[in-house]
C-alpha cells in the first residue's frame, strides 16, 4: 500500500520538497535529537536497504544507526554484491527490493539511478549521495547552522571551492529557506547552470541572494559560514594535481578566515585532505563545527526516515 499522507514519498532533490516541509523536518531533527527516546518504536518492524557504490563512513554509519534507534532493521547493499544495472536491471532491483523492504537509501554516481529507484519503487527512496545532489548533507548542516546562530535567514553561507553536488544541495536549500549564498568557485569549475538557476527562481521566493564569483576572498567576506569540500571527489581521483594547482588559490586558512565576521563558524562535510582544501589550523581552530555537522547528520536522516516511513 503507498502511503499517500505526505506529498513527497522520496528524498531525491531539495528541489522536490516545498519550505515548510523542510523547516518541518528541520524542526523535527530538533525534536529527536532532543528527545530521541520518543521515536525509538518509530520503525518498529520496517527494513530498509542500503545500497552504496560509493565509499562511505558518516552516511553508512549514521542511516544504520538512525534506523537501529527508530526501531527499524537495515540491510547493507554492496556494489560488488549488487551490481547495479549490470548484474541486472535497475527496473528489476527495485521490483525485488520493494516486496522485501519498506525504504531504499542509495549512494550511487548517477543521479538517474536514483529517480529510476524512484520511479519504478513504491516504496520511500533517499537519495544519499549522488553526482548531482547531497540533500542529506545539507538538512544536516543547516541544523547546525541554525544551532549556532538561531536562524538563517540574512545570514551568508559561502561555499568555497569545486561546484560539486554538495554546493548544489546547499545552494538550493539555502535558497528555499532565505539563506544568502555565494559559491566561490575557481572558473570552469562552477556549479551546473540549470541548478543555479533554479536556486535563484527558489530566491526569488524566499528573498535570499545567490551569487556565483571566481574570488575567494570576496567570496568569504562577512560571511557567517565558510564551507569548503575536498577538490577532486570520489571518481575525480585522475584530476587530482591538476585541480590542486587550479584551487591553491581557494584554500580555507586563518588569512582566509578573517574575510568573513568575527563570529563565522567553519563547516566541511568530510573527509577533509588536510593541508590541501583547509589546513589543520581551521579544522581544528574554534571556529570549526565539523564534528557538529557530522553528528547532526544522525539526527536530520533518522527525522527523513520518520517522514517518509513512520506510519506506512
Amino acid at each position: 500500500m503507498k502511503k499517500e499522507s505526505f506529498a513527497k514519498k522520496d528524498f531525491i532533490s531539495i528541489a522536490d520538497w516545498s519550505p515548510e516541509d523542510l523547516w518541518n523536518l528541520l524542526l523535527l531533527s530538533f525534536r529527536m535529537k532532543e528527545y530521541p527516546a520518543n521515536y525509538s518504536d518509530a520503525l518498529k518492524g520496517k527494513s530498509v536497504a542500503m545500497i552504496f557504490e560509493k565509499q562511505s563512513l558518516r552516511t553508512h554509519v549514521t542511516f544504520d544507526v538512525g534506523i537501529y534507534q527508530l526501531g527499524g532493521h537495515s540491510i547493507y547493499l554492496s556494489q560488488q554484491g549488487i551490481n547495479l544495472g549490470k548484474r541486472e536491471s535497475i527496473h528489476d532491483v527495485a521490483k525485488n527490493l520493494e516486496r522485501w523492504v519498506d525504504g531504499l537509501v542509495i549512494r550511487t554516481y548517477a543521479h538517474s539511478n536514483c529517480t529510476d529507484l524512484a520511479k519504478y519503487m513504491w516504496c520511500p527512496v533517499i537519495n544519499a549521495l549522488d553526482e548531482l545532489e547531497h540533500p542529506c548533507q545539507a538538512v544536516g548542516d543547516f541544523l547546525t547552522i541554525i544551532e549556532n546562530f538561531g536562524d538563517v535567514q540574512g545570514k551568508k553561507l559561502a561555499f568555497i571551492g569545486d561546484g560539486n553536488n554538495v554546493c548544489h544541495s546547499l545552494m538550493l536549500l539555502a535558497a528555499k529557506l532565505g539563506m544568502n549564498f555565494t559559491a566561490a568557485i575557481p572558473k570552469g569549475y562552477e556549479p551546473v547552470s540549470d541548478v543555479v538557476k533554479l536556486a535563484r527562481k527558489f530566491a526569488k521566493q524566499s528573498g535570499a541572494k545567490i551569487e556565483i564569483l571566481n574570488n575567494a576572498k570576496e567570496g568569504a567576506r562577512n560571511a557567517d559560514v565558510i564551507y569548503t569540500d575536498v577538490w577532486a571527489s570520489m571518481g575525480q581521483e585522475a584530476e587530482k594535481e591538476e585541480r590542486a594547482r587550479i584551487f591553491k588559490e581557494f584554500q580555507i586558512n586563518a588569512k582566509l578566515m578573517k574575510q568573513a565576521k568575527e563570529t563565522a563558524i567553519f563547516m566541511h562535510c568530510l573527509p577533509a585532505h588536510r593541508g590541501e582544501e583547509v589546513t589543520d589550523e581551521v579544522m581544528d581552530g574554534k571556529q570549526s563545527r565539523i564534528f557538529d555537522e557530522a553528528e547532526n547528520r544522525l539526527h536530520t536522516q533518522k527525522a527523513i526516515l520518520h517522514t517518509l516511513m513512520a506510519g506506512m
